[in-house]
């Protein structure tokens, strides 16, 4: 499969080749991070990449937070990084079943995940930034999970995030 690298300044890489233009193409590529890449990376692509932003609806929003917050040291003791995952869940036994598939940022301390939804953007934009693995959930057993290595498209990973980070929100006052 074709891959595209995510690198720290936000720049788009195809075979250690700087995208100039035309972020579209490469939407179904499979998306590595360059090593040291933070959240901040990805709304850097944005600046590079303006059409990027119009793929999901919550992303104008996302990048207005993100302009508004300071230009360095955006982060939490509370996690060590910040891992995008992907989970497929069985669901419907017994009735009609179904399979749901879904990616998810989420805040990782040690072995522990957390949802990121209670953490303020300016918290977590300079958190490394990693890919995670599948998990496979039959039937909302949570005790058996079968954990994969998989790979996520630029496009899932642009909707993934985007996703998650419109129910930020928390005010300060609130933020754990």
């Amino acid at each position: 499969m074709n891959k595209i690298t995510l690198k720290t300044d936000g720049f788009l890489a195809e075979n250690r080749n700087v995208v100039e233009d035309n972020p579209l193409m490469f939407l179904g590529y499979r998306i590595e991070l360059q090593k040291g890449c933070s959240l901040r990376s990805f709304f850097q692509m944005f600046d590079h990449y303006a059409l990027l932003a119009q793929l999901s609806v919550f992303l104008p929003d996302c990048i207005e937070q993100y302009r508004a917050c300071p230009k360095s040291q955006c982060k939490s003791d509370d996690i060590d990084h910040l891992q995008f995952i992907k989970t497929v869940e069985m669901i419907g036994f017994p009735g009609k079943p179904r399979l749901d598939i879904f990616n998810a940022l989420r805040g990782v301390r040690g072995k522990e995940t957390y949802e990121i939804k209670s953490f303020r953007l300016e918290s977590l934009l300079d958190m490394p930034l990693k890919l995670g693995i599948l998990k496979h959930i039959v039937f909302g057993d949570k005790i058996d999970v079968f954990e994969f290595e998989t790979m996520f498209t630029l496009f899932e990973f642009i909707d993934g995030i985007a996703w998650e980070l419109s129910f930020q929100g928390t005010p300060k006052e609130c933020a754990i």
